[in-house]
């Protein structure tokens, strides 16, 4: 082997093949003798059998998909849940008034009775996985690109139906692992009735708000409390007073025995997504041009609405949770793209994909593989922008993004045997009262005002929607003024429909698309849309698939080129299991970050009055006390808020038991740490943390801050062994 080959192939090794460190998402159906072995090399005193069964109670059955994209953990015998207060925010806002403002104070239920119903939240238990990649594979044999992918979708969709039963509340839901070369089914049921029992006050559970988020050091109570109920004969139930407990297969002991530095700590939950596998043409295009731009549009939202819910309570309440969505992935994305550079993810990809090269020359199924997806992303470049902005902009006001699914009703009205006008005048207008509910005119009209004219200024003249702008000046003035977006987002506010009750009323008694493409706000959204739909959505399509298709190809590859490497496949919000240690770490020269945080540090960053650092006075005048019962941390003989774990998580892990060698609950995950933001592209052996706040202080929260001891002896606590 020449000296170009061995440097390329240890250049290929270190990036794609590093199975090193704590990196990995691992299935637990699947982990293997080779990873199983390394978690109790690493400390862990569980079977694998402990970890995951079927026929027996294991702790997979305690660990939950918690709504549309958290984890959460059962902890009692009486169905409780833990997971985070971001994953509970919707409903304590949802519950909260002025009058009643459960984000600002908190709550707790002292009864049952007390316990508040969360309509539309659920909470789906894992039943089994199972291997259905022969199925798959059979069904789109001798195939490829197009053919390939609706014979794989055909299939996925009978499978899923098959291993479904309604009557049941079961669902099989196939997941496509290594971009296409492993398909399993996961087969969940749900459960419908969750109430919330309790949460700390925003103050508590926001600690640090945006200033702190994906940093550590980190001081954030990030839980909220609920429970799942089921019907009386022990099925799952909508909402009813004469549901009862969940009766758990399995439920998860709570730890107060604390931890040290390098003891380990695994993370079982659902991470979301990630691509470990993406090229260094991805790469070059997430810090080139999606990740600043999206950036750009959410600094535009974020700033307009901030500047509505700092003079009013009422707004910041209506606000609070749209705001922090938003938020969270602003700073994530531009962290993102200042690790890929900073450690040159770029650079390490494409020295990778020359070891692919020199492996795939000579092979006709590879050997054309990087040419070709060169000349995809070359096609598809020039668009990609635009399509970020119609999300992140034009479709980032509420108000477009509302008026944008009013298509479906001008479908109805101007296509014969399109969709029923009856039945999509109906859902708009059930749609529009959600909307108006949620709407903030004054923070959306400035959003609309801004990224109407980032659109202009950004995106390349010919690809603007023909006229728009043009009509835009002849009406209200100079494109390269400011105030011209100003008065023309007044008017498209004041002369919509959407919000005139009487107008709205009238076109639904008599509906006509004359008047609904008139309508300022439906002919804004709409122009966008269709000139997206109409011409430059076809080049996204084509991106996709081809994208797709050659990234299977790629992975097929790779486990061909190296066919004894254990991988674990990209995050797809399955069940996952992560694993390593509480663990110190060195940011940068002459730094160095210890694996807890104390009540010490909560009372150094706390500001009175402050909209991030503020905090209740009751925890100050408990933590001036040292008030902290059972809970005290007696190595530091102060309560430790949160800490730090090298597991490898994601998006969807929020919520997610953090447990000890014993199976034990010692915390859950919440964030990540920004200097290991690649994190969905590239793992960082050296700095990649697992945020997670300590069981301890969520417990405190909940008995002392809260005074809610009847939730804390729903728990089997398990206590430090006195020392004689």
């Amino acid at each position: 082997m020449n000296s170009r080959k061995i440097l390329l192939t240890m250049v290929f090794s270190a990036v794609l093949l590093r199975g090193f460190a704590d990196e990995g998402m691992w299935l637990p159906l699947l982990l293997g003798e080779q990873v199983y072995n390394d978690m109790v090399k690493k400390g862990l005193k569980l079977t694998k059998e402990q970890l995951y069964s079927i026929n027996k109670a294991s702790i997979k059955d305690a660990v939950i998909i918690f709504g549309r994209g958290c984890t959460g953990e059962i902890v009692s015998s009486q169905g409780l849940i833990f997971t985070n207060h971001h994953c509970g925010y919707e409903v304590i806002a949802s519950n909260s008034t002025l009058e009643h403002n459960y984000l600002r104070d908190g709550f707790y239920a002292h009864s049952k009775q007390e316990e508040i119903a969360a309509p539309g939240l659920f909470v789906d238990f894992l039943v089994k996985i199972e291997d259905v990649s022969k199925e798959v594979e059979d069904s789109a044999k001798g195939l490829s690109g197009a053919d390939r992918n609706a014979k794989v979708q055909s299939a996925i969709a009978a499978i899923n139906k098959r291993y479904s039963d309604d009557s049941q509340s079961i669902t099989g839901r196939v997941s496509t692992l290594f971009k296409g070369n492993q398909f399993l089914v996961f087969v969940y049921q749900r459960y419908s009735d969750i109430r919330l029992v309790g949460a700390p006050p925003e103050s508590v559970g926001k600690f640090g708000g945006d200033t702190d988020n994906w940093e550590w050091p980190r001081h954030t109570g990030d839980f909220s409390v609920f429970r799942v109920y089921m019907s009386k004969d022990g099925k799952p139930s909508a909402y009813s007073p004469d549901d009862i407990p969940l009766k758990p297969k399995y439920f998860l002991p709570v730890s107060l025995k604390g931890f040290r530095d390098g003891d380990f700590a695994m993370t079982y939950g659902y991470p979301g997504g990630t691509n470990r596998y993406e090229t260094s043409l991805g790469v070059k295009q997430k810090i080139d041009i999606d990740n600043p731009s999206l950036v750009k549009l959410r600094d535009v939202r974020l700033k307009a609405m901030y500047e509505e819910m700092k003079k009013d309570p009422a707004v910041k309440l209506q606000l609070a949770s749209y705001y922090a969505g938003v938020a969270n992935y602003w700073k994530f994305f531009d962290g993102e793209s200042k690790e890929l550079v900073k450690y040159d993810i770029y650079g390490q990809k494409a020295g990778a994909e020359a070891a692919f090269q020199k492996w795939a020359d000579g092979k006709p199924e590879f050997e054309n593989l990087f040419a070709d997806w060169a000349k995809a992303y070359d096609q598809w470049r020039p668009y990609s922008r635009q399509r970020v902005y119609l999300i992140e902009g034009v479709l980032g006001s509420p108000l477009m993004a509302y008026a944008a699914t009013l298509q479906e009703v001008e479908n109805a009205l101007v296509r014969p045997g399109g969709p029923n006008i009856k039945k999509a005048i109906q859902a708009a207008g059930e749609a529009r009262q959600r909307f108006l509910k949620d709407e903030n005119k004054a923070s959306d009209q400035n959003i609309l005002a801004a990224t109407t004219r980032l659109f202009y200024q950004d995106i390349d003249k010919s690809q603007h929607p023909v006229g728009f702008f043009e009509g835009l000046k002849g009406s209200f003035g100079d494109l390269r003024d400011e105030n011209t977006y100003k008065k023309y987002a007044a008017a498209v506010f004041q002369g919509t429909m959407i919000f005139d009750d009487a107008k709205w009323n009238a076109f639904v008694s008599n509906p006509d698309a004359t008047v609904l493409q008139a309508d300022p706000a439906y002919r804004h959204a709409s122009a966008f849309l269709k000139n997206w739909q109409g011409k430059f959505e076809p080049f996204f399509r084509d991106f996709t698939a081809t994208n797709n298709e050659l990234g299977r190809l790629y992975l097929k590859g790779i486990m061909q080129m190296d066919p004894k490497k254990v991988r674990y496949p990209d995050a797809t919000f399955t069940m996952r299991v992560s694993y390593g240690n509480v663990k110190s770490y060195n940011p940068r020269d002459a730094v160095h970050y210890d694996y807890v945080c104390t009540m010490k540090g909560v009372m150094e960053k706390y500001v009175p009055g402050d909209y991030e650092f503020d905090l209740p006075p009751k925890l100050v005048e408990l933590a001036r006390r040292k008030d902290f019962g059972q809970y005290i941390d007696k190595q530091r003989n102060d309560l430790v808020t949160d800490f730090i774990t090298t597991d490898d998580i994601t998006g969807g892990n929020s919520g997610s038991p953090v447990i000890n060698a014993n199976g034990e609950l010692i915390g859950l995950a919440f964030d990540g740490n920004y200097e290991a933001l690649s994190h969905k592209i590239s793992f960082d052996a050296v700095y990649n943390r697992t945020i997670c706040v300590d069981i301890r202080y969520v417990l405190w929260c909940i008995d002392k801050l809260g005074g809610a001891p009847n939730i804390v002896g729903e728990l089997k606590l398990v206590r430090p062994v006195a020392v004689k």
